[in-house]
């Protein structure tokens, strides 16, 4: 799944990669990538988008929970939430 990275401080000064659904093209010259939780926000001077599997198992990275339902959701062939 194409994905956008949103780097979180976490707690013992920590940064944990929450991975975004991208939505929308991209040129790879972009300054900001809508994401598929929100319509109003997005991730400001983004990395470049990347295929991130849904049974992500790496340490200090994980979904986006909303991003993660709206995949699982569409993907059995509904709407977005």
């Amino acid at each position: 799944m194409l994905a956008t990275q949103e780097r979180v401080r976490a707690g013992g000064g920590k940064t944990v990669l929450v991975w975004h659904k991208s939505v929308g093209c991209c040129d790879g010259e972009c300054d900001f990538h809508p994401i598929a939780c929100s319509e109003t926000e997005g991730i400001v001077a983004p990395g470049p988008k990347q295929d991130v599997p849904l049974g992500l198992d790496k340490p200090g990275e994980r979904w986006c929970p909303d991003c993660l339902a709206i995949i699982r959701t569409t993907e059995k062939g509904g709407h977005r939430p």
